[in-house]
């Protein structure tokens, strides 16, 4: 068999990209959530809690993090998109 006659694909069928890439922004409000929630639980030292409180606080500090930028960047997302679109004016808004 030659060279030629083999297919190659190098493509894995799944993207890369990190873990919260595609979750959209009602996944992200999820994750503040759930990032409060986390931080609620270490705050009452409910059963599974780390022993030290910083840890706890600090990884769900971390999803709440990933949730705001989430979030932000889908609502910039959508200012700029809506401020690239044309307006239509009615002439009533001139008056």
């Amino acid at each position: 068999m030659t060279s030629k006659e083999v297919e190659h694909d190098d493509e894995r069928g799944h993207d890369l990209g990190p873990w919260w890439a595609d979750i959209g922004t009602w996944g992200a409000v999820a994750l503040i959530v759930i990032g409060g929630l986390a931080a609620a639980w270490v705050f009452f030292r409910l059963p599974g809690t780390p022993e030290e409180p910083a840890t706890g606080y600090y990884q769900a500090a971390k999803i709440v993090a990933i949730g705001l930028v989430i979030v932000g960047s889908a609502l910039l997302g959508r200012r700029s998109a809506r401020t690239a679109a044309p307006e239509e004016t009615t002439g009533a808004e001139g008056a």
